[in-house]
């Protein structure tokens, strides 16, 4: 890593954190995925693993205090809530909002992989960044971290219902107005086994109402049934 490369990441942490890093290396681990190792075995040791291990912790217990002491709704609410909250794709949106995206340290295949690895990717070093501000500037600095990215989202989880599971409210909502049963339909796989791509269609009575692709027929199902949600409105 040359000096420019360097002072992108401290410049980076004054920016857009707050504060400078005691230990700068806890910041670059953090945002350097493990496929970024398997290409520069000789001069990078680490990846964001263990972090994203840490940060994961530390976000669950933030988030899981933060609910219990603002609402009063039973653990099953609570824990939709909290999945939400810290779903890949609300952890992904912070990172871009946060602007590291050009500091993830990738290989090649997964820089000009699919939109949605990179989301994952975005995300798990959401994670690994909560570890590395937690270790390098403690639990208060960490937990004002989360709150500022991913607490401030929780009126938005709350008015346009994304804590509620997709297929089950689907199946409420299909089954009160028209009778029957929303039908999952898989309509192409895209992808090697090991990096599949669904694509999912959910139809009612014979009519697709919402299609949606993910990286699981589980996930491409939840999609489907979130657009098939918005045309009952």
């Amino acid at each position: 890593m040359n000096k420019e490369q360097y002072e992108g990441y401290i410049n980076f942490a004054k920016d857009k954190l707050g504060f400078e890093f005691k230990e700068p290396e806890l910041l670059i681990t953090a945002l350097t995925h493990r496929s970024y190792v398997n290409e520069h075995k000789k001069s990078v040791k680490e990846h964001n693993e263990r972090l994203e291990f840490l940060g994961d912790a530390v976000l669950e217990l933030v988030s899981t205090d933060f609910l219990y002491r603002n609402y009063s709704e039973p653990e099953g609410i609570l824990t939709a809530w909290r999945a939400a909250l810290v779903r890949t794709e609300s952890l992904s949106a912070a990172g871009e909002e946060l602007g590291y995206g050009s500091l993830v340290r990738v290989s090649k295949g997964e820089k000009n992989g699919p939109e949605r690895g990179f989301q994952v990717i975005l995300a798990d070093a959401f994670e690994a960044l909560i570890g590395a501000i937690y270790l390098d500037q403690g639990y208060d600095v960490a937990k004002d971290f989360i709150a500022k990215h991913i607490l401030t989202k929780m009126d938005s989880v709350l008015e346009t219902g994304s804590w509620r599971d997709a297929k089950s409210h689907l199946q409420e909502v299909s089954q009160h107005q028209e009778g029957v049963a929303p039908e999952y339909r898989v309509l192409r796989e895209d992808g090697p086994d090991h990096d599949k791509t669904f694509v999912v269609g959910v139809y009612v009575r014979g009519r697709m109402m919402g299609r949606g692709s993910g990286s699981s027929k589980q996930a491409a199902q939840q999609i489907a049934a979130a657009e098939a949600l918005e045309k009952y409105k």
